[in-house]
């Protein structure tokens, strides 16, 4: 429930110290609206898992698309990425939810974002939830913005590991045009212990859950990006205040730089600066968080080196 306690949110549009906040109307979801965008977001990663990412048999490469849609096998396979992905989504977007809920904050269930477009994605744009009322203090920031992606990571490592012990091994590509992952710290970890040994002109050829985990640890790294309205940017700005004030320009400078290695970085980059990098403050700015809390961003900044990669996503040809 909103509190009616005095804060001071010195943040765009907040009240002023001393002011009361008013009980606005009781919020009520539209379950059904959740429902059918989960529905139609499970939909389309099947199909969309099952053609781009199911490792299909080379017999079904001479299929057409209407040919591919009426076989179960695009199903079966898709299956195998659609469950993990969407699994991961929901348990990062459910980390906010709760973590918001224990806070007293009106927020609504997950909204998934369809996208059922074949050979342009993942069937998703993600999920996304909504808080109502406005973080009153580094704590609530903290917590909220930590909960999801250590839930989301929690989640994903399992399916990333059975992934890398479910993929194939064979020649790396000697030609034609591919699409190849890049490495993030937690996939090289896990690749040595699971399968040790693998020689340098073999490639791992990834399962479909295993792609699925990727793609978790992908949005788990972008989500923890240290600006604006992002985890990463009210993790950061909880752990250390106003010197994430001073520093947010800057290190937007280091991530357009590291643009000239992977040209996706630009887009967050102008994400960002549309944002405004610098989290709007909080009357505890200064103050400094309890040793817990501090724990659990220090774990998050963990999690972040473990799923950075420079290049994400490379196209060979």
């Amino acid at each position: 429930m909103p509190s009616s306690e005095p804060y001071e949110d010195l943040g765009p549009g907040g009240l002023s110290a001393g002011a009361f906040s008013s009980a606005p109307p009781t919020y009520r979801p539209n379950w059904w609206l959740h429902i059918l965008l989960f529905v139609l977001t499970f939909a389309s990663t099947t199909v969309v898992g099952g053609l781009v990412w199911g490792s299909l048999p080379e017999e079904m490469a001479h299929l057409g698309l209407l040919q591919l849609l009426t076989d179960p096998r695009v199903y079966i396979a898709g299956l195998k990425f659609s469950i993990p992905l969407l699994t991961i989504l929901t348990c990062h977007e459910m980390g906010h939810y709760v973590a918001a809920r224990r806070h007293g904050l009106t927020v609504t269930p997950p909204f998934f974002l369809p996208f059922p477009i074949p050979f342009l994605g993942i069937g998703t744009l993600g999920a996304v939830i909504r808080i109502k009322d406005p973080i009153r203090n580094k704590r609530e920031l903290l917590d909220v913005g930590a909960a999801g992606p250590i839930a989301g990571f929690v989640a994903l490592a399992p399916f990333l590991a059975y992934g890398i012990a479910a993929s194939e091994v064979g020649p790396a590509p000697a030609g034609g045009a591919y699409l190849e992952f890049g490495e993030p710290l937690i996939y090289r970890l896990l690749e040595t212990l699971i399968r040790p040994g693998l020689a340098d002109d073999m490639t791992l050829w990834l399962h479909p859950t295993g792609v699925a985990a990727w793609f978790g640890v992908l949005v788990t790294l972008l989500n923890l990006l240290p600006f604006a309205q992002l985890d990463g940017g009210h993790i950061a700005y909880a752990l250390f205040g106003r010197w994430h004030r001073l520093l947010a320009w800057p290190l937007l400078g280091m991530l357009a730089g590291l643009g000239f290695v992977w040209p996706g970085w630009w887009l967050w980059v102008v994400i960002a600066v549309v944002l405004n990098p610098r989290h709007p403050r909080l009357w505890d700015e200064d103050r400094t968080l309890d040793i817990r809390r501090r724990l659990v961003g220090w774990i998050a900044i963990a999690i972040f080196v473990l799923c950075f990669v420079a290049e994400p996503i490379r196209f060979v040809f």
